[in-house]
């Protein structure tokens, strides 16, 4: 994991890393642009994820979709896009002597992009299959949920992909506006990780990149968070199984505990021998799946339990998390299990470090989001220093009644949800 990473700024302000691995035999390209649903208005809500599916329909050199996805197949490469809250990205990994291949494929895809009106209607169908796809998904539908009732109307609130309505209206123009009004120099980091030599690969994104021209990107609001006791929201659906998060809200990505959580985080239901896995599945049989995770972004962030239970459990499943809630709470953690979860994060960190584009989002995320860039040393450095008080601090902080949140996905009614408001004690 000893990899340090290179930083240099093109003329143009674009922002380029460059990640040498002696030992690698791929190579990863990735564009991470500082924009995405939190970027938006009402009435273009899921325009960034529609615009990231739109980069894949053809550019001058490579007209359309088949002679785009075909110049990586034909080498065994591997690539995607993504679109989050905050960022969107576009990736390529392929073997180190297909290079080239990559960054000329991502560089025209990135800045040549017709975005077609003819394209663009055909590709409504599919964006909204992709929505439907996700309603009948109650392991990511729930997530969803579980933001939406954190905050409410505005677009952190919002879903990524957008709302049927709005993906029908998409035009050329509303694109296009958005495309110039987003996607910037100024929150652009172009990466390179694998078996490179920095020195050129900086020399070839000079070259591909050269025409991006300096602009300004559009900020966003910031997000609101009132809350005075616990909220449930309840998404009643005919299933085999009810589906629910329950979490806290808690700091965002440039808090100074942010490590503690993560840390409690893996304590509580990180992995399989984690308290509510042990207590949950294995001691009560409740659920096959269960598990506590962090999310954090510029402005906001929540701790979250998630898992897939019997409907009939729900009650039960709720009263135990909470109880671990509260003991974290009440009483301070043994170093043991503190050592246990510093260990964890840093075999699961080395484990995916070996890969290139581990690599890449690793130190290309921080950038965009305007983080210090740390080495994953630094960050376990700072890991390390977390102790058993400052867990408990950050429990005794997060774990209050008015921080308190619930969705679920079941065969609920409104009786079912008095019950639950009286179980929400912490």
């Amino acid at each position: 994991m000893s990899n340090l990473f290179h930083k240099t700024i093109l003329k143009n302000k674009l922002r380029v890393l460059t990640v040498p691995m002696k030992n690698a035999n791929s190579v990863t390209v990735l564009i991470l642009v500082g924009t995405g649903s939190k970027y938006e208005k009402k009435d273009v809500n899921g325009i960034s994820h529609f615009l990231e599916h739109m980069f894949f329909k053809g550019t001058k050199k490579r007209p359309n979709t088949l002679k785009i996805s075909e110049t990586l197949d034909m080498i065994g490469g591997e690539y995607n896009a993504f679109t989050s809250k905050e960022i969107t990205g576009f990736w390529a990994k392929v073997d180190k002597k297909h290079t080239d291949i990559a960054l000329d494929w991502i560089s025209d895809m990135f800045l040549n992009s017709k975005f077609e009106a003819q394209e663009l209607e055909r590709e409504k169908g599919v964006v909204i299959e992709e929505l439907n796809m996700y309603l009948d998904t109650p392991t990511a539908y729930v997530s969803e949920l579980f933001e939406d009732l954190l905050y409410k109307d505005q677009p952190a609130g919002w879903r990524i992909v957008g709302e049927k309505e709005n993906i029908l209206n998409f035009n050329r123009e509303k694109l296009l506006d958005y495309y110039k009004s987003h996607y910037s120099t100024e929150n652009t980091v172009v990466c390179v990780a694998g078996a490179i030599n920095s020195r050129q690969v900086e020399d070839k994104i000079g070259k591909y990149f050269n025409k991006l021209k300096i602009s300004a990107a559009e900020p966003k609001l910031s997000v609101k968070e009132e809350q005075a006791k616990p909220e449930i929201l309840i998404h009643h659906k005919t299933t085999d199984q009810t589906h629910f998060c329950l979490g806290v809200r808690a700091y965002d990505m440039f808090h100074p505990q942010k490590y503690a959580l993560s840390l409690m985080a893996v304590i509580l239901g990180g992995n399989m021998s984690s308290r509510l896995f042990i207590s949950v599945r294995e001691r009560n049989g409740l659920a096959y799946y269960i598990r506590s995770s962090v999310d954090a972004t510029t402005d906001t962030g929540y701790l979250v339990t998630q898992a897939g239970i019997k409907n009939d459990s729900l009650e039960k499943a709720i009263g135990l998390i909470l109880q671990e809630y509260r003991g974290l709470k009440n009483r301070k953690i043994t170093p043991k299990e503190l050592k246990k979860a510093k260990d964890y994060v840093k075999g699961t960190m080395a484990l995916s470090l070996d890969a290139t584009d581990t690599q890449a989002s690793f130190y290309t995320a921080q950038e965009v989001m305007g983080e210090k860039v740390l080495t994953p040393q630094e960050k376990l450095k700072l890991i390390d220093k977390v102790t058993v008080h400052d867990i408990k601090k950050v429990a005794e902080d997060i774990f209050l009644p008015e921080k308190l949140n619930l969705a679920v996905i079941g065969p609920f009614d409104k009786k079912e949800k008095e019950k639950l408001e009286a179980l929400l004690k912490i």
